[in-house]
C-alpha cells in the first residue's frame, strides 16, 4: 500500500471520481457497477432498487462479488465511506471510482420522472 500512495499522482487523484451523469450512462451501458457501503441498518432504512449492498466492513470477505470486468463505483450518502472503499478497493487492483454526490445526490438526480434515466 506505501507504494500505491507514495506514487499516486496529481492527475489520478481527479480521476478517482465518477460524476452522476457519467455513472448513469456508464451503468446503463452495464460498464459500471454501483457498490453501496453502507451498513445493513441504514440500506433498511432506505435504498436504491439497484446495485450491490455491501458494507465497507464486509468488503475483505466479499470481494468475489464485485465484477472485474466493470468499473466499480463505490457509493454512500456523503462519500466518507464510499472514499474509503475505494482506496481499499484501489489497492486490492480493481477499477474503481467514487460517486461524486454520493447516494444523495444520486436520489436527488433520480428522483420523479427522472428515475426512468437509470436501466434496472
Amino acid at each position: 500500500m506505501d507504494n500505491m500512495v507514495k506514487e499516486t499522482t496529481l492527475k489520478e487523484i481527479g480521476s478517482m471520481r465518477i460524476d452522476i451523469e457519467e455513472f448513469i450512462k456508464m451503468y446503463n451501458n452495464k460498464e459500471a457497477v454501483l457498490v453501496d457501503v453502507r451498513m445493513p441498518v441504514e440500506t433498511k432504512v432506505w435504498s436504491l432498487g439497484f446495485g450491490l449492498k455491501i458494507p465497507y466492513n464486509e468488503l475483505p470477505d466479499r470481494l468475489d462479488e464485485l465484477p472485474s470486468d466493470k468499473l466499480i463505483v463505490c457509493v454512500c450518502p456523503n462519500e466518507y465511506r464510499s472514499n474509503m472503499a475505494k482506496e481499499y478497493l484501489r489497492y486490492k487492483g480493481y477499477n474503481v471510482k467514487n460517486l461524486s454526490g454520493g447516494l444523495l445526490g444520486l436520489a436527488e438526480r433520480l428522483k420523479g420522472g427522472a428515475a426512468k434515466d437509470i436501466e434496472i
